[in-house]
């Protein structure tokens, strides 16, 4: 009786933590849709390995979770990914993943060293909203560099049979952005457009604030130093964000996608002036 009484509050707990969360989404876009791109930095093979683990662990977030998700572009090699752009829907989809952008350290045995030694790899992650159609970000076309090429996904018998893929270059600014979900050229160039016209509005803003911590500022270096979360798989196992302290062991449980208590944690540090860390609490 009793364990049928708490299996009855357990929804009723969840509903109020995501009210409470909700609470901490207040600023422009929170509840916009979102942009999440990863790209593997400094650790060669083992980084692009890593960046497709990444990959792996957002999408079982997200299929766990009441927002839906489609890839709009991904570069895949052989032993992981070069990039991968996924488009995220649903109500709060920028407030709640806006956290996770930054540099994302591992640290393991590597599978791909025959002398099993210890390497350190980082991956970044950015996160965008969506923006609006009514604002104003211009972008000339003189500006933009077209490449048109096969798309390398799922997609039936239409894919690697005609360049509908886009791939468009910013040439004042060196962004680069792609689309090759969309069954044509034209609907692949608007979605990409649509990412660009993002990270520019990213550009505008830090231009006008002068500081990093807006809605999404440029990467830094994405190597040393510049990590915002260690997962460490040995000598011991441990996740810790390196703002918030919030940390677990249980590092496949992350992996797995369970995300929200560091979703939760970063919130409510951000919310609350995002006082920083002693740095021997941030190693």
């Amino acid at each position: 009786m009793f364990s049928q009484l708490l299996n009855q509050l357990d929804p009723i707990n969840r509903t109020i933590d995501n009210l409470e969360l909700t609470t901490f989404l207040s600023e422009p876009y929170d509840a916009s849709d979102a942009y999440l791109s990863i790209k593997p930095g400094a650790g060669g093979t083992e980084s692009s390995d890593w960046a497709s683990m990444l990959l792996r662990m957002y999408q079982r977030y997200l299929d766990a979770s009441d927002l839906k998700y489609e890839i709009l572009d991904l570069q895949e090699e052989e032993q992981g990914i070069k990039s991968a752009t996924l488009r995220i829907k649903g109500q709060y989809a920028y407030g709640y993943l806006k956290g996770e952008k930054g540099v994302h350290r591992l640290v393991r045995i590597s599978p791909f060293d025959s002398n099993a030694r210890r390497h350190t790899s980082f991956t970044a992650v950015d996160v965008m909203p969506i923006l609006p159609d009514d604002v104003d970000v211009e972008i000339k076309e003189d500006d933009l560099k077209l490449d048109f090429f096969r798309s390398s996904g799922a997609g039936g018998q239409h894919v690697n049979k005609t360049s509908s893929a886009v791939r468009i270059t910013h040439l004042p600014t060196g962004i680069v952005v792609a689309c090759q979900i969309e069954r044509s050229q034209h609907q692949n160039r608007e979605v990409a457009l649509g990412m660009l016209k993002a990270k520019l509005y990213e550009l505008q803003q830090q231009e006008k604030k002068k500081e990093l911590k807006n809605i999404s500022g440029d990467m830094k270096n994405i190597s040393w130093g510049n990590q915002i979360r260690s997962y460490v798989f040995c000598p011991y196992t441990l996740v810790k964000d390196l703002r918030t302290g919030q940390s677990t062991s249980d590092v496949r449980k992350v992996m797995d996608g369970d995300l929200e208590p560091f979703i939760k944690a970063y919130l409510n540090w951000h919310a609350n002036g995002e006082k920083p860390l002693n740095v021997a609490d941030a190693e």
